[in-house]
């Protein structure tokens, strides 16, 4: 499973190594398009109104628009419902009172017989209930409301045109009991003298009518159903809210809605609309592509870094349209009231520790100008606020050297942002206020999600893109780690060497300006395939006997120098960096391994064409960095110092000079773009090192015994 993935990204590496013209116009063409969708789907930035504020400035109408008027809405459906008048109906309790004293009369009283001979008693009884039921559903109300209740389609058989005194039992008119007469009359079921009898004995009463509360809310809100949502449409330049005007919803409501009209005017599936999205994206990454051409050429000509320059800035990208859907659709008054988020740092803190400083400062500008046009945000705060914290984490960024640090740097540029909001508040002619309290707050969830995005997606773009930074080194130069605990136990005399050699290397890559602390962690590793033969190395021997005595000179010289394949094959199967294989690999370069060579050519007598030179050189490759020719320098030179029988400032120069000459005559610097003022200052710098670390102690006299 190891072996696979190591293989992938290997591969994965060796493609982006590559500098083919090809792939630099594939990632350039990615590029175009996700920006190019960045600046098509932006949201539309209008004025941001708090409900409840006071109003800074006033704001109109940019284009026409309809929206749907809530507050017109209401008051047309408080008019509609104000048709609906009161409605009463008789007391439910006199109605029984009533059936009971009917009840009584035709039981005791047979006169009823004379006045309606032909009518049965049960007859008289079923009309009677019939009369209690309408009495009881009958209501009474004025003209108008009966008139809305048609309107609805509702029954109004049992609504009644009459409105009671406004105090006192009412005598209902004649129509009502005529009106009821007919409706009992309409079965057929009772003869007219019964229907006639029992009306005449409830008629004869005054009625106590009271109010249905109920029935008129009921209709109250159907009523309100009816009325249509009010849609009101408002002219371009028409001024939505004066400056000092208390926002209210129905100016949210506006805002919302020339909004959306804005953004369904884009015509965002429009060729041309597209096209021209197209066209500044182009733009954009033509501009930074020349921008890079003129002033940082080894970055354009490295399809490796450009690869992670874009992946980044793709990432911050996804970040910042993620942060902006959450702030707008969100339904929390405390998001939604997030005015300034803070994502150009993201991008800033990644391209600083992976790129460089500058590289990240021309990232910094670019973000904070491209998202401040494109996020639905004040521009020109937005713009400030990132590129200002952008610059602090520059400032800050350089020379991590552990992850945590990160957290600092972040810290930092929340500090920086709070002098920039309070800017903006003193702007506003206020000392404080909860937005910035808000702001503030904001700010700093926004800063410590991009120090937590950053420690955790370092190593996956490390791992992916080949890149060490100086956190990795760090880690890679902890002894307690299983491979430089073997190295230090199985082979001390090598370990020993490489610490030194660790130290030189890196006071002369600083020296000229090369990366010091890759040379003190890659030469921990340098000799690391002397694990397998440690016995063949004269540091690692503490015997008188030398194994070399037993072996031939070309034996001898086989077994020294394959340590380097060795070293390779140790470094890849514990996943060590390739730069660390590339030092492994060029420290020794193509060079002679000299001492056996001279020794067979004694074997032969000194002639040449019967030993074959080839045999006792390295495998390569000479080195193709700086920081390759250092170690390869420093490694010979260290070796050779523990010869010298004086150690002085002259011996050393000589030593120095010496050996320097002899690797540049053998063509080992070819590749590796050292100049001679730099090979200069790395031999002063060589000497002045071995120097103080080969200072002279005096003599401590032996103690003697005091006697007692």
């Amino acid at each position: 499973m190891n072996q696979n993935r190591d293989r992938i990204r290997e591969g994965w590496q060796e493609w982006l190594a590559s500098n083919h013209r090809g792939w630099r116009i594939v990632v350039g063409f990615v590029c175009v398009i996700c920006l190019a969708l960045f600046l098509h789907f932006r949201e539309v930035r209008l004025e941001v109104l708090e409900l409840n504020a006071t109003a800074g400035r006033y704001i109109v109408a940019q284009v026409d628009f309809e929206f749907p008027d809530y507050e017109t809405t209401i008051v047309l459906k408080q008019q509609a419902m104000q048709d609906v008048g009161k409605i009463y109906q008789i007391e439910d309790k006199q109605i029984r009172e009533a059936r009971y004293s009917l009840e009584e009369t035709l039981i005791h009283n047979k006169n009823w017989r004379s006045s309606a001979p032909q009518s049965t008693f049960e007859e008289m009884y079923k009309a009677a209930d019939e009369l209690e039921t309408l009495l009881l559903e009958a209501r009474f109300t004025d003209p108008r409301t009966i008139q809305k209740i048609r309107e609805l389609d509702l029954p109004d058989i049992s609504y009644f045109d009459f409105l009671p005194p406004e105090e006192g039992p009412a005598n209902l008119p004649l129509e009502f009991w005529n009106r009821i007469s007919q409706q009992i009359s309409q079965s057929d079921a009772f003869h007219p003298d019964s229907v006639n009898y029992v009306i005449r004995s409830f008629q004869q009463r005054d009625w106590n009518l009271v109010d249905d509360v109920a029935l008129e809310h009921s209709l109250r809100a159907q009523v309100s159903r009816t009325v249509p949502e009010k849609v009101t449409k408002v002219l371009a330049g028409t001024r939505i809210i004066n400056q000092g005007d208390r926002v209210t919803s129905r100016h949210l409501t506006m805002m919302q809605a020339m909004k959306t009209t804005i953004s369904e005017g884009r015509n965002l599936w429009d060729p041309l609309t597209i096209i021209a999205s197209l066209l500044l994206s182009i733009l954009f990454v033509g501009i930074s592509a020349l921008y890079f051409r003129i002033s940082q050429q080894a970055f354009i000509r490295s399809l490796q870094q450009i690869s992670l320059f874009v992946c980044i800035v793709i990432l911050t990208l996804i970040f910042s349209k993620f942060t902006e859907y959450i702030l707008l659709k969100s339904n929390s008054g405390i998001i939604g009231s997030v005015r300034y988020p803070i994502v150009a740092p993201f991008a800033t803190i990644l391209i600083c520790i992976l790129l460089s400083p500058r590289t990240a400062l021309f990232a910094a500008t670019f973000l904070s100008i491209i998202l401040s046009v494109s996020l639905a945000v004040d521009h020109s705060r937005f713009l400030i606020l990132n590129l200002v914290t952008s610059i602090v984490v520059i400032i800050s960024a350089r020379g991590l050297r552990k992850r945590k640090e990160v957290f600092g740097v972040c810290a930092k540029s929340w500090l920086s942002s709070i002098l920039v909001l309070y800017a903006y508040t003193l702007g506003e002619n206020h000392l404080a206020s909860y937005s910035l309290l808000i702001d503030i707050g904001a700010s700093m969830v926004f800063l410590l999600a991009t120090a937590v995005l950053v420690v955790g997606l370092l190593p996956a773009l490390e791992s992916i893109f080949g890149i060490l930074t100086d956190m990795s080194l760090m880690e890679y130069m902890d002894p307690s780690t299983d491979l430089l605990r073997q190295f230090a136990l199985e082979v001390p005399g090598t370990y020993q060497h490489s610490l030194v050699l660790g130290n030189l290397a890196e006071v002369c890559a600083q020296a000229i300006g090369a990366n010091g602390l890759f040379c003190r962690a890659a030469t921990l590793y340098h000799d690391i395939g002397k694990i397998n033969n440690p016995q063949f190395y004269t540091e690692n021997q503490q015997g008188a006997v030398n194994i070399h005595q037993l072996l031939t000179p070309l034996e001898s010289a086989q077994v020294i120098i394959s340590h380097v394949p060795d070293g390779v094959e140790i470094a890849r199967k514990n996943h060590l960096p390739e730069p660390f294989v590339d030092i492994i690999c060029e420290h020794h370069g193509t060079t002679l391994a000299y001492y056996f060579y001279r020794k067979q050519l004694e074997l032969k007598g000194g002639k040449k064409e019967e030993v074959d030179e080839s045999q006792f050189r390295y495998p390569g490759p000479k080195p193709r960095t700086k920081e390759s020719g250092i170690v390869m320098i420093c490694d010979s030179i260290e070796a050779a110092s523990r010869s010298l029988e004086e150690i002085n400032e002259q011996s050393l120069e000589e030593l120095v000079g010496r050996i320097v000459a002899e690797k540049a005559e053998d063509g080992q610097f070819d590749d590796c773009q050292l100049t001679f003022e730099e090979l200069g200052r790395v031999k002063k710098a060589l000497v002045k090192t071995l120097l103080l670390s080969h200072h002279v102690r005096i003599k401590y006299p032996k103690k003697e015994r005091l006697n007692s």
